[in-house]
């Protein structure tokens, strides 16, 4: 019969060998319906998987597109296994607000109203903390600015506090293909979706809260929205993109 000290060892290589497993994993890409529209979703765990943003390389080159972020990290040994655009940016592809990348700062955060959908207060910041993540109100963030290795700021937000965006309407005519991010009450479990078919304000926020069951969601971007998803058979394509969010596993 073992000793106690070695079935602890064997205790601590199981939990080893089981967050390697769940780290390298495939994320949980699927197809949801939703009071008659239609999402896909794709659910990371942030003490998990490693979730990055990713706008340029080291030399200030814009990535722009899923392939060329997949590229560079063929160097390392790794591969997008996710992504999806992941906030707004002017014509030269450069941040629209609050930008942090590996703790370093290169976009400003704006808490003022504003001409469209950004400047739709309140807005808000998605933030990847070490093995956690949140999305957080941008005035709050502003207060109290949490310990974020990576984070971008984005607006409307979709849901604030369990609460829809006060300016939502049920019957709202804007309708376009959008994206956006959710964070569970746990603080780590992260939920991408894009909408299949052109959805507005409202029932994109119903579904992150009533669907997802986030309790705070915000919207990346609509007309421009992609997804990268090889576990699903999907990669779009298209013109440059600014901040790019994604996970990065292992080639296999």
């Amino acid at each position: 019969m073992p000793s106690e000290p070695l079935r602890r060892l064997g205790a601590a290589l199981a939990l080893l060998c089981a967050g390697t497993l769940a780290a390298t994993a495939e994320p949980d890409c699927r197809k949801i319906a939703h009071d008659g529209n239609r999402y896909t979703v794709c659910t990371l765990r942030a003490d998990q998987d490693e979730i990055r943003l990713f706008h340029s390389d080291a030399e200030g080159n814009l990535f722009g597109s899923f392939s060329s972020i997949d590229a560079a990290l063929a160097a390392e040994g790794k591969q997008l296994s996710f992504a999806m655009n992941a906030g707004m940016y002017h014509e030269d592809r450069s941040p629209v607000g609050l930008y942090l990348e590996r703790g370093t700062q290169s976009g400003p955060l704006v808490t003022r109203d504003g001409p469209g959908n950004f400047g739709l207060l309140p807005n808000g910041i998605f933030c990847i903390r070490e093995h956690s993540a949140q999305v957080i109100e941008s005035r709050r963030y502003a207060e109290n600015p949490p310990d974020c290795r990576y984070a971008t700021q984005s607006g409307p937000m979709l849901v604030v506090d369990g609460a829809l965006h006060p300016r939502f309407l049920s019957d709202g005519t804007s309708r376009y293909i959008r994206n956006g991010v959710g964070v569970a009450a746990d603080g780590v479990t992260v939920h991408f979706a894009i909408s299949d078919n052109r959805v507005n304000f409202d029932s994109f926020g119903r579904f992150f809260r009533d669907e997802l069951n986030t309790p705070n969601a915000l919207y990346f971007d609509g007309k421009v929205s992609r997804l990268h998803a090889p576990s699903i058979g999907r990669s779009d394509s298209g013109f440059p993109l600014g901040p790019i969010v994604g996970t990065v596993a292992p080639v296999e």
